[in-house]
């Protein structure tokens, strides 16, 4: 088995968890404005994490099964707890390995994965192994973001270094973090067919203010934030220059400032 337990760049810190939980929230119409699954489809939901994407899903299409692995007994127990507090009754959730699943062949007529491939090795692997899970006929599903398509202004040097030093390190623990731009080459290597891949662009400005709140503040800064510990402690830069990247990394959110920045969907079939 495969072991993705400490690829996680991000850690698994309750900041984490509202990070996730905020940018689910945030980006949910550009992400699920077409997706919806058919009264009594069986989705396998592969990496949910603590559940943030899982809440959307299940509330879209309430009448379809998910089944919501993952391999962090924690997180499991943070999606849990929020499906319970939401009264959601059609998710069951399971601790399993995409690279091990405990089910039999063609057992789910979909299969949905959000922010999963980016931390694994070896993505097409992850792919072939869902596919033998899926019916003929069935979809695949795939969100993932790029972090080499974040371009900002007021322009900043030390704001570049500190989003690059987040690239550096997810690619040190082997995952790749410009993975979106790559999706359409997975899906065709794992054997998918009528693959379709369509950016999904972020723009933030003042003139947007729930998006500067939701994805510039929360998502974007508190996803650079959330590794500074790693990024110093492995001397990738000085205190004094990731203190400066983060002070105008905060500009662009400000009453001059702008932040774009693209995620990508795909869908396949079997």
């Amino acid at each position: 088995m495969e072991a993705i337990r400490d690829s996680y760049v991000h850690g698994y810190s309750s900041r984490e968890r509202k990070r996730l939980h905020d940018q689910s929230l945030t980006l949910q119409e550009l992400f699920y404005c077409d997706t919806e699954y058919s009264a009594g489809s069986k989705v396998l939901e592969a990496g949910c994490g603590v559940g943030a994407q899982t809440r959307i899903l299940a509330k879209i299409s309430p009448k379809a099964r998910f089944t919501s692995i993952d391999v962090s007994e924690a997180s499991l127990r943070k999606a849990k707890a929020l499906i319970h507090k939401e009264k959601i009754k059609n998710v069951e959730f399971m601790a399993a390995d995409v690279f091990d699943l405990p089910f039999e062949n063609e057992s789910f007529d979909h299969v949905f994965v959000c922010f999963l491939l980016e931390h694994l090795e070896n993505p097409v692997k992850a792919l072939q192994r869902l596919k033998t899970v899926l019916k003929k006929g069935g979809t695949m599903t795939v969100i993932e973001g790029d972090h080499g398509s974040a371009f900002f202004h007021p322009k900043s040097e030390y704001a570049s270094k500190n989003i690059q030093r987040l690239i550096d390190l997810q690619e040190r623990m082997r995952g790749d973090p410009l993975i979106g731009r790559r999706l359409f080459p997975l899906l065709k290597s794992a054997g998918y067919e009528n693959v379709n891949v369509s950016p999904r662009f972020v723009y933030a400005d003042s003139s947007r203010p729930q998006m500067v709140e939701g994805f510039t503040k929360k998502t974007l800064i508190a996803m650079v934030e959330g590794v500074r510990e790693d990024a110093l402690t492995s001397n990738m830069m000085s205190r004094k220059m990731w203190e400066k990247g983060m002070e105008d990394l905060k500009k662009t959110a400000l009453a001059g400032g702008t932040f774009c920045y693209t995620f990508f969907k795909g869908t396949a079939g079997k």
